[in-house]
C-alpha cells in the first residue's frame, strides 16, 4: 500500500498534462503491473517532466527497456 501511495505522490508533476496522464495511468494500470513494469514506471518517474512528456507524446523514443510501460502511458 505504501508503494501505491508513494507512486501517486510522485505522479504529481509540474506539467498539468503530465499530471492528468499519470493519474489516469495510476487509476487504470498501476495495480496490474508486475515487478519489472513497476521498476520501469519508477524509472520513468525519475525523468524530468519535459523528457517524460516527450516520450509519452512520441517526440522521443527513449530506452527500449521502458517501452512496455511507456506504451500503456501512451494509451491513456
Amino acid at each position: 500500500m505504501k508503494k501505491l501511495e508513494r507512486a501517486r505522490w510522485r505522479c504529481r508533476r509540474g506539467l498539468l498534462e503530465l499530471d492528468i496522464v499519470l493519474q489516469r495511468f495510476m487509476d487504470e494500470y498501476y495495480a496490474k503491473l508486475d515487478e519489472a513494469e513497476l521498476g520501469q514506471f519508477e524509472t520513468l518517474l525519475d525523468l524530468p517532466d519535459n523528457d517524460l512528456w516527450d516520450m509519452i507524446t512520441l517526440k522521443e523514443t527513449g530506452n527500449g527497456n521502458l517501452q512496455p510501460v511507456l506504451r500503456l502511458l501512451q494509451k491513456v
